[in-house]
């Protein structure tokens, strides 16, 4: 089983490292992927290796793609080589599943992957969804994840710990998904409590979509 997380600079570094740890424990092999190999920096500032290239990436069984910063999201989204999204058309072909957690959803909408899905993502983000891709519909009620056929979206960065588990249960069976629980002893219980606010609205800049070149 092969996972795949594409990656760029100012992705959020939980939304990778934090379903890295779960799919790790279920014994998967997770390939982290970039434009180049080399050092990507995530929002905040701590550096994480791609060792493999978009060119040289193996097909996966599941294509996860983590949120990121803003001006990170908007770069991709408006790169006019598409390079970051036509990759994730490419991959999304065969992959048996196609993932997102947090804000990655948008990326996955620019690439058209999430048309006529329902879909979470980051409460803040929602309005991103709701403005820019009217064919996405969104979930109610911010689950912490959302499964729609082979399309499965989560909500803001930690929702991904619970996104990952709910993946490995679907491909490797509860038992599995209970020793990663057991394992990364994730039985969480926060310390505070705090409702969701409205979202606000869309805190990407607006960029134009580059149409995929006709082939």
């Amino acid at each position: 089983m092969l996972i795949g997380i594409p990656l760029y600079d100012g992705v959020d570094v939980l939304d990778v490292t934090g379903p890295f740890e779960m799919f790790d424990w279920a014994g998967f092999e997770v390939q982290l992927s970039a434009h180049k190999r080399g050092p990507i920096t995530c929002r905040g500032g701590i550096v994480i290796q791609a060792e493999h290239t978009f060119t040289r990436a193996k097909q996966y069984d599941v294509l996860w793609i983590p949120g990121g910063d803003p001006d990170a999201l908007a770069r991709e989204m408006g790169d006019k080589r598409r390079t970051y999204l036509d990759f994730l058309v490419k991959q999304s072909k065969r992959a048996r599943y196609v993932a997102s957690v947090c804000e990655g959803a948008l990326l996955l909408a620019a690439a058209g992957l999430l048309d006529g899905y329902t879909v979470t993502t980051h409460w803040a983000f929602t309005e991103c969804l709701k403005d820019r891709f009217p064919k996405v519909k969104i979930a109610a009620g911010h689950p912490r994840y959302c499964i729609d056929r082979n399309r499965i979206t989560g909500g803001g960065i930690s929702s991904g710990l619970d996104e990952s588990l709910a993946l490995i249960e679907i491909l490797a069976g509860t038992q599995t998904a209970q020793s990663v629980q057991q394992t990364t002893q994730y039985y969480p219980r926060p310390p505070v409590t705090s409702d969701i606010p409205d979202a606000p609205a869309c805190p990407v800049p607006a960029v134009t979509i580059a149409k995929a070149r006709k082939k």
